[in-house]
């Protein structure tokens, strides 16, 4: 019962798709195809400055990424995953093109991130991005596919956020909400801010967050709770209003600790409203206005 219903509010096969749900869909994979394709170039670029692995990751782990570096193989790997991406998104043999962009596409990412670093700013992307090769290599009915992108992306969303919850438990304990550990990473992320800039004053959260200990706990706590819920983005009963708090939570994380989440935000934004909806009403009032318009005429 539990993962019929899980499944139900996830993917929901069997509901009818409106004309909404459609022009959304594709607006959306407009937008992540968008950022597949601006990422793509901009790790590719970023590749060309270097010159050693220092921390592999991901398939880089097995294969040996150090032949990309000092070539121009990144930029074709751009060019190749542009192309691939674009054939994809106009259905030109998706569970092909999809399918090795998305090969390629984390190839591009491990081989930016050797270095040591490795941020999470384009997890959300390329987690979607794979719910789109799945679905056209397991479904052949559009309806499926729209319906199993979504769902997956929502799944592994939410599975993410409160993993990440239980990894600072797992890691630190319950001391991790203490606000001492927020002071000591906003000093560090305003060492960052002064070596780029020559200059950083604190705004006036980070000013409450310094001033009063418990200010600064009752933020690191409300954004433990708000990762911690992630997983009732899986029902859409709770959807909208997870995914705000989220949404929230990564602006929290911006104005304390000057780290931005923009993927994130923005695809969090499409994920957690039905504009689907507003397209459907839309679409609603321009027949109706066009009908009005006929009568009269008609009658005129």
């Amino acid at each position: 019962m539990f993962l019929q219903n899980l499944a139900q509010n996830l993917f929901d096969y069997d509901k009818p798709e409106t004309e909404g749900e459609v022009i959304f869909y594709k607006l959306f994979e407009a937008f992540i195809i968008g950022y597949v394709i601006h990422l793509t170039w901009y790790w590719g670029l970023y590749i060309e400055r270097i010159s050693e692995v220092v921390l592999p990751l991901g398939l880089a782990v097995y294969i040996d990424p150090s032949f990309m570096f000092d070539s121009s193989l990144p930029i074709w790997n751009a060019v190749i995953i542009t192309v691939l991406a674009v054939a994809g998104f106009f259905r030109i043999s998706p569970k092909i093109t999809y399918s090795v962009a998305m090969l390629l596409f984390h190839w591009q990412h491990v081989t930016r991130f050797t270095l040591g670093e490795i941020p999470h700013s384009a997890n959300l992307i390329g987690m979607t991005f794979l719910g789109f090769a799945i679905a056209h290599v397991c479904f052949n009915e559009q309806l499926r596919i729209r319906r199993f992108s979504l769902g997956f992306m929502y799944f592994f969303a939410g599975l993410g956020y409160t993993s990440a919850a239980f990894s600072k438990l797992i890691g630190t304990g319950i001391t991790w909400a203490d606000g001492r550990h927020l002071w000591m990473w906003m000093s560090e992320k305003s060492v960052d801010i002064i070596s780029r800039t020559g200059d950083w004053a604190p705004n006036f959260l980070q000013t409450l967050a310094f001033d009063f200990v418990w200010i600064a706990t009752i933020i690191l706590l409300i954004g433990w709770i708000t990762e911690l819920i992630g997983v009732a983005m899986w029902y859409k009963k709770y959807r909208s209003l997870v995914i705000t708090l989220i949404i929230g939570m990564h602006i929290g994380i911006t104005m304390t600790m000057n780290i931005r989440f923009d993927a994130f935000v923005a695809q969090l934004i499409l994920m957690g409203y039905r504009w689907d909806k507003l397209i459907d009403y839309g679409l609603a009032r321009a027949r109706s206005m066009n009908f009005v318009y006929r009568f009269s005429k008609r009658f005129a």
